[in-house]
């Protein structure tokens, strides 16, 4: 049976690399007693896949990896005896049933579009959000509608063997300034084919609104909050609760 596990990852564990989290994972489903079935051959290894690999630093609140078991165990159990053994800043937060096996409904081949909240460290960016500062110049509403109204928004990017110029702007789904948060919301294609960095597309819009801060992630704050198919499903609502 395959099942689709929902993570977040945050606190110190985001410097943690994605070759690291995969390795960690093997062991904690072992020490959780997890039922994970394992490939045959002379090399057997634990049938699991992640959805797409999170950049260290980044923190998020929705992960995915799909484990093939052999035991069924209802959801809530397995959720209760995984966060037992989890290391601080890792906590599973779902897990469900997958009808469907093979490609067709694997966590990496389905994801197409991402959802972040950025923010602004505040050591970053005091020049503009402190109370003595001169905040009020920068409308982040309007600063975002000006920036999406280009019909082409283009930037250099680089290879390992050479540079090309690329329009990002229909990579760009949704991005907006969400007053509550006090940060950037938006929706960018993800996955093997199109992935578009939230740390690119700030650089682009700081420099689009003249604004002296760098789009990295010295500067930023960048939380993964989803990530969806090419029909803006999210991947943590395509199975059922195991019972």
């Amino acid at each position: 049976m395959k099942i689709r596990i929902r993570f977040e990852k945050e606190g110190a564990v985001r410097y943690i690399g994605h070759l690291d989290v995969m390795r960690y994972f093997h062991k904690a489903l072992q020490r959780a007693h997890i039922d994970v079935s394992f490939s045959a051959g002379f090399h057997p290894h634990p049938i699991m896949s992640f959805a797409s690999p999170l950049g260290v630093g980044l923190t998020s609140r929705g992960e995915y990896v799909d484990i093939e078991i052999g035991k069924e165990e209802s959801s809530q159990e397995m959720i209760r005896r995984l966060n037992e053994v989890m290391v601080e800043g890792i906590r599973v937060t779902g897990i469900c049933r997958l009808e469907e096996e093979g490609r067709k409904n694997n966590a990496m081949a389905l994801v197409e579009m991402a959802e972040y909240l950025v923010r602004i460290k505040e050591e970053a960016g005091r020049n503009f959000f402190s109370d003595s500062n001169e905040t009020e110049k920068y409308n982040w509403d309007e600063s975002v509608q000006a920036f999406l109204n280009q019909s082409q928004i283009h930037i250099l990017k680089k290879t390992k063997k050479s540079e090309k110029e690329v329009d990002i702007r229909p990579l760009i789904l949704v991005m907006k300034w969400d007053e509550k948060e006090k940060g950037f919301c938006m929706r960018l294609t993800a996955g093997s084919m199109n992935n578009l960095k939230p740390e690119l597309v700030m650089d682009t819009f700081f420099h689009f609104i003249d604004l002296p801060l760098e789009g990295s992630r010295k500067t930023l704050e960048i939380c993964r909050l989803d990530m969806l198919t090419k029909d803006g499903i999210s991947l943590g609502s395509m199975g059922e609760e195991i019972q």
